[in-house]
């Protein structure tokens, strides 16, 4: 499996909401309670503002262009970046997936996608090295992205048998591809883990990484596969990732490692030789400084 699609199966992101968005007039609204959760979005009509609550520029989504909301930061959206914003929880309404919320009379901005619950004990350090907002622009992918959202959104008004499993692997697919088309246009001086998948040579090391964790790699062996000298792959991937390669493998390996406790029905032992450890002590001492406690009391803790 590559990198990308392991830390999504890690989050175990589930598609709870995916309705539709149709806002008209002067209206502001500041999205709270992102905690935990990722948006992704497209704009089918019109065009409107997004802005961090924190700082920073306000982002035109025009007709097309897609967004993507994963670091759980306020965020802001709105007709016009200037007017003071309401708290999005208390103006609008519960509402059914699959259906068109109308705030203000409608017919300004029309916006569908699908909001994510993720859970799991990595989830809040992966979110965290995305980038607040994720712009999207619009491009050939992106139609097939909106198509996504448009037929789920459809499989779930029409609610044919196994709608809801169809609207989940398509919630899913449309994440993916969201992220995938956002690692096209990383700029090279980008750092986090998105930025080091991105760039061609740091990519290579992850990939190898990914495939095989319980492979015993040398920083040299990782600078072979990115084809970069020791020295120059290590600043380099310390530059992107902001850890050194060993300490990403090892991380890496102790999330796997929880995953596999928390599913239950494995011993330590066990999952210590897989990921490639040869005894159980040194996995238990490099899985308490990782994660903060030992195996055994993670697992009954969690």
């Amino acid at each position: 499996m590559d990198p990308l699609s392991e830390v999504l199966s890690l989050l175990k992101p589930r598609s709870y909401i995916t309705a539709g968005f149709d806002a008209g007039g002067d209206w502001s609204l500041r999205l709270d309670n992102l905690q935990g959760r990722i948006k992704c979005y497209a704009v089918l009509r019109g065009a409107c503002w997004l802005d961090l609550e924190n700082g920073g520029e306000p982002l035109l989504m025009s007709e097309g262009d897609c967004f993507v909301l994963a670091s759980g930061c306020d965020v802001r959206i709105a007709s016009d970046p200037r007017l003071a914003p309401t708290l999005a929880s208390t103006v609008l309404s519960p509402h059914k997936d699959g259906q068109v919320v109308v705030y203000n009379g409608g017919g300004g901005v029309l916006l569908a996608g699908s909001r994510f619950e993720v859970k799991g004990p990595h989830a809040e350090a992966l979110l965290t090295t995305l980038p607040p907002i994720i712009h999207l622009r619009s491009s050939a992918d992106q139609a097939a992205l909106r198509w996504s959202i448009e037929l789920m959104m459809q499989e779930l008004r029409e609610a044919r048998p196994g709608a809801w499993l169809i609207a989940q692997h398509l919630a899913h697919m449309m994440l993916a591809q969201a992220l995938r088309l956002h690692l096209d246009q990383i700029p090279k001086t980008a750092t986090g883990w998105l930025a080091g998948l991105a760039d061609p040579k740091i990519g290579a090391a992850l990939a190898q990484i990914h495939a095989a964790p319980e492979q015993d790699w040398s920083l040299d062996a990782l600078a072979r596969s990115a084809g970069l000298s020791r020295t120059v792959f290590a600043q380099a991937f310390r530059e992107r990732l902001g850890e050194t390669p060993i300490g990403y493998l090892t991380r890496w390996r102790m999330m796997l490692a929880a995953d596999r406790l928390l599913d239950g029905g494995e011993p330590v032992g066990v999952i210590a030789r897989s990921l490639g450890y040869e005894s159980e002590s040194a996995f238990t001492a490099a899985f308490k400084r990782v994660m903060g406690q030992p195996p055994r009391r993670f697992a009954k803790g969690a």
